[in-house]
């Protein structure tokens, strides 16, 4: 397809309003899912990311890597498991998962905002006690007898001001926690699905707080997707004007979020 001169022009000025509403402001993006192991996909998010710092955004990004953790996991011949969406995380697997994060994928994408034309530097919540963590527990429900249990998740925390060991902590988590900290204007967790699905899995463009909680309660909203909503909660606490769950795996799905009057995935704002 073609596109002329001219439509970029009209496109350019269409963005404008939206530019304006993000001056200067903070928007957090969490960025994971299996579209991080596509390299082109992957480079065409750090081009948009710093699209977005040229138009006065201030991007914070904070990724994931579970589907690289758990590939490396089964290479080296480590079971891991998950209660309420989260990796049970013992002494082996919290070695894999630092190497897996810190290294090979932060390093990835840094490099590949950088080669974009950004300024990227890497960081985890160890460096300058940046975060800093407390074990985390999960209680689950037994979808036979209705009873609640506690299970222990090993080496998996989260953020919270006091000083320990090696966490993992979920990347959602992380995210809202920064994008809390930082008061950013919006947090984007972009993941595999479209957003938040009905019993019926069609999208539910937009959600409160309570609504949210409801859903977690009836299990409309079970899994790996908790964790994502009890995240957004949290972060329009602590201070967020709103927060988007999208598909990462749509082409520029930041760039539609933010610069059109397209939008994608679920909206949460107080």
């Amino acid at each position: 397809m073609t596109i002329s001169p001219h439509d970029i022009a009209r496109v350019l000025s269409e963005a404008l309003p939206h530019m304006q509403h993000y001056d200067e402001e903070t928007v957090v993006v969490k960025y994971g899912g299996h579209a991080m192991g596509e390299e082109d996909m992957a480079r065409s998010f750090a081009r948009d990311i710093v699209l977005m710092e040229q138009t006065a955004i201030n991007p914070v990004v904070v990724h994931g890597g579970g589907p690289q953790i758990g590939e490396m996991l089964k290479r080296l011949g480590i079971k891991s498991e998950f209660a309420g969406g989260l990796r049970i995380t013992d002494a082996e697997t919290i070695e894999i998962v630092e190497m897996v994060l810190a290294g090979s994928i932060n390093k990835q994408l840094v490099g590949f905002i950088n080669a974009a034309g950004g300024k990227a530097v890497g960081l985890t919540g160890k460096d300058g006690n940046l975060v800093l963590a407390k074990k985390l527990n999960r209680t689950v429900v037994d979808a036979d007898s209705h009873i609640e249990r506690v299970v222990d998740l090993g080496f998996v925390g989260e953020p919270e001001k006091v000083q320990g060991g090696t966490y993992n902590v979920n990347a959602d988590t992380f995210a809202g926690a920064i994008a809390g900290a930082l008061k950013a204007k919006r947090l984007l967790l972009l993941t595999d699905v479209p957003g938040v699905l009905d019993k019926s899995k069609k999208l539910i463009k937009q959600l409160s707080p309570d609504d949210a909680r409801a859903l977690i309660a009836d299990g409309t909203i079970s899994d790996g997707m908790i964790p994502k909503v009890e995240t957004c909660i949290y972060a329009l606490e602590a201070g967020v004007e709103g927060v988007v769950i999208l598909d990462g795996k749509v082409p520029h799905a930041v760039l539609l979020e933010l610069l059109t009057d397209h939008g994608v995935g679920t909206l949460m704002m107080r």
